[in-house]
C-alpha cells in the first residue's frame, strides 16, 4: 500500500482533505495531512515571520518524524510552491509528486512573481501598508460546488503575505523524481494553473484535466482519489 502525504493550498487546512483521506485509507493506504503553520487549527502560531520556508519545514518535519518513505507528495495550489522546496530537502524519499491545479515555480520565483501584473500590485500594496496577511477568496470564486460553499468559506482563515512574497530556490529535485503528474481543475479558469499544466505536459508528465473547480478533493474527491492511486 501506497503513503500519502497532502498538501493543502492558501487559506486551507487539513480539514479539506477530509473525504480524500477516508478514501485513501479505507483502500488500505497511509495518509497525512499537515496543517500548515498559522492556517486554521495552528491559526494561533499566526506570525508576520511565517514564509514557504516556514511551510516546507512543516512538511519535511512531518515526513522525517513519521520516517516516511516512498511518499506520494501531493501539492494544491499554493501547496505546488511548498512540494517543489520540499523536493529539495526530501528528495530520496519522495517516489511520487502530484501537483493539484498547483503554481508551477522556476527557480528564483515568488507567487507574486508567477501571478499576471494585475494581481501583484494589490499584494505589494498591502505589503508596503504593513499588512501581513492576505484575507481568504471565496468559495464561490473558486468554483466550489454550491452546496459546500458556505463550510469551506467558514473553514479558511488569513494567509501570511511573506508566502506569496518569497522567491524559492530551486535545482531541479523536483524533476528528478520519478513520477510526476499535474491535475487541472478546468472548471476554475485560471490563466497561471494553465501555464502549470503546459509546463507539466512539456515536461511529459502525465496530466488530468477534471471537469470542476479548484477544490477538486471537495468537488471530485472519488475521481481525485482514483487518480491519486494511480499516480502512486
Amino acid at each position: 500500500m501506497a503513503t500519502f502525504v497532502l498538501v493543502h493550498g492558501a487559506w486551507h487546512g487539513a480539514w479539506c482533505w477530509r473525504r480524500v483521506a477516508r478514501l485513501l485509507r479505507g483502500a488500505g493506504h497511509a495518509v497525512f495531512t499537515p496543517t500548515l503553520t498559522g492556517l486554521c487549527e495552528r491559526s494561533h502560531l499566526l506570525n508576520p515571520a511565517i514564509n514557504v520556508d516556514t511551510h516546507i519545514l512543516d512538511v519535511v518535519n512531518e515526513m522525517k518524524w513519521q520516517q516516511l518513505s516512498d511518499v506520494v507528495l501531493v501539492g494544491h495550489s499554493y501547496g505546488g510552491m511548498v512540494v517543489s522546496g520540499v523536493a529539495e530537502k526530501m528528495e530520496q524519499a519522495i517516489a511520487s509528486l502530484v501537483m493539484l491545479d498547483a503554481f508551477m515555480p522556476e527557480d528564483g520565483q515568488a507567487v507574486i512573481d508567477i501571478y499576471p501584473p494585475e494581481m501583484r500590485e494589490p499584494v505589494l500594496a498591502a505589503q508596503r501598508s504593513g499588512v501581513t496577511t492576505t484575507p481568504p477568496r471565496s468559495a464561490a470564486l473558486f468554483r466550489v460546488n454550491e452546496k459546500d460553499r458556505a463550510w469551506v468559506d467558514a473553514q479558511c482563515t488569513p494567509q501570511p503575505i511573506q508566502c506569496s512574497l518569497q522567491k524559492l530556490k530551486l535545482t531541479g529535485a523536483r524533476e528528478r523524481i520519478g513520477k510526476k503528474t499535474y491535475i487541472r481543475a478546468a472548471g476554475y479558469p485560471n490563466p497561471y494553473f494553465d501555464a502549470g499544466l503546459a509546463s507539466a505536459r512539456a515536461r511529459n508528465w502525465r496530466v488530468y484535466e477534471l471537469p470542476c473547480g479548484h477544490d477538486v478533493m471537495l468537488d471530485m474527491p472519488e475521481k481525485l482519489t482514483e487518480i491519486l492511486q494511480e499516480a502512486a
